[in-house]
């Protein structure tokens, strides 16, 4: 093996990479932001010099919204196996150190989180929902991505429904009392 092999252990995978970030004409920018790593990181990737987590790289895929063969590809120039279809048998063990995560939800349409982050580009925004889980590192429980303008629309939306919602403080040291029904006065005649 050439001593430039060594020095790119992953220039395909980086190549193939660069290739579909401009076949959709983004900029490093808009697909680092988009899959929340840095430009520097994505450069590092696009150059075959590093690979990509099997989670980034998952992103990626899903970014660049590759198919079947051509996501099995990218997935053996990075050197992983692809991954297991979801209707796995149970009873293959995890790889150890890995946590599972299971969210159980009050109400099935809706998934709570205690985490956000947010990226903004030229072309929009992505709001990433996250969960501690127990765990030192936030679990993305959904992506939502939209517009700029849908994203102003939606900070409209929000402040409004948190300033009819916010709760009433008492300022400190008052006390409510009942209201006192006022006295009937008996020298009114009913009429």
């Amino acid at each position: 093996m050439s001593e430039s092999q060594n020095s790119l252990p992953f220039e395909a995978l980086g190549q193939r990479l660069r290739r579909l970030r401009q076949k959709l004409n983004e900029s490093p920018a808009d697909v680092s932001g988009a899959v929340e790593i840095e430009e520097k990181t994505l450069g590092e990737y696009e150059s075959g010099r590093e690979r990509p987590s099997k989670d980034i790289l998952s992103l990626l895929i899903s970014h660049f919204d590759i198919q079947d063969e051509d996501a099995l590809q990218l997935w053996k120039l990075a050197g992983y196996e692809p991954p297991r279809p979801d209707n796995r048998d149970d009873d293959i063990e995890e790889p150890a150190g890995r946590s599972n995560v299971l969210v159980v939800a009050i109400d099935p349409r809706v998934i709570y989180t205690d985490g956000v982050q947010v990226n903004a580009t030229k072309n929009g925004v992505v709001l990433h929902f996250a969960q501690m889980a127990g765990s030192p590192q936030q679990i993305v429980t959904s992506r939502i991505g939209m517009s700029r303008e849908q994203a102003r629309s939606v900070i409209s939306t929000l402040q409004a429904a948190l300033d009819r919602t916010e709760p009433r403080q008492l300022q400190a040291g008052t006390t409510i009392e009942e209201p006192q029904e006022e006295p009937k006065d008996s020298s009114k005649k009913a009429e």
